[in-house]
């Protein structure tokens, strides 16, 4: 009885040894000198476009065209931080009531009905994750996101942000969504071009910003609302 015991305390310290090995692992794997880099470089091919080439075994061609921050709308920036991001400059790359509101739904509803990723949470993700629901992944996306908050300045952040995001099949970055859907650049959207905009980025392979439905509409009547309330 006594050997079962240890064998059974010898196991779980094994076990235990194991997962701090692994995290251990995975927490060195993680990009940090590619992170500080971003400072002043641009990144190349994201994980994500990555993974969108893979998937379509080479067919999709990624358009994309960067621009600097302050050569796009300031509409366009505003509509976008509403819909995704309410409290981008005042949390610190983690918004815990967020969390907590996502956690509480979801055990509500049974099934991952809310997220709570922020912009550099998105952005960590783009970068040098994929878009598993993997709970390993998610450590690491919130170890690449609190270093991305330490190392970048939250206009910087925005920036590689606004021209990574993925807003359509092949189509990366907000300059290369408005000139593909509005055949303008960015810096030339107004306030309903940029929140029909914003409004897709949940479900941009689902979703266009000039099609007609409901679910749009909606969408983008909820950002238009909180851009008014903000002043904006």
């Amino acid at each position: 009885m006594e050997n079962k015991f240890l064998n059974r305390k010898s196991l779980k310290k094994i076990f235990l040894f194991g997962i701090l090995l692994f995290l251990l692992i995975e927490y060195f794997s993680i990009p940090s000198y590619s992170i500080q880099l971003l400072k002043n470089k641009n990144p190349g091919k994201t994980a994500l476009m990555r993974q969108r080439i893979k998937e379509s075994d080479g067919k999709i061609k990624i358009n994309q065209r960067w621009v600097s921050l302050t050569r796009i709308s300031p509409h366009l920036i505003h509509a976008i931080i509403v819909a995704e991001d309410g409290t981008f400059f005042e949390h610190g790359g983690i918004d815990w009531y967020e969390v907590q509101e996502s956690i509480e739904k979801n055990i509500e509803e049974g099934r991952a009905a809310r997220g709570a990723s922020t912009i550099t949470q998105q952005l960590a993700k783009n970068l040098y994750l994929s878009t598993s629901k993997d709970p390993l992944r998610k450590i690491k996306e919130l170890i690449i996101t609190l270093r991305m908050e330490r190392y970048l300045k939250k206009n910087r952040i925005l920036e590689i942000y606004l021209n990574v995001i993925e807003f359509g099949e092949g189509i990366f970055g907000v300059e290369s969504a408005a000139r593909k859907y509005f055949g303008k650049s960015s810096a030339e959207l107004d306030r309903y071009e940029s929140a029909r905009l914003a409004a897709i980025i949940p479900s941009p392979l689902k979703h266009s910003p000039v099609e007609n439905s409901r679910w749009l509409n909606y969408r983008t009547n909820i950002i238009l609302n909180r851009m008014e309330a903000r002043g904006w």
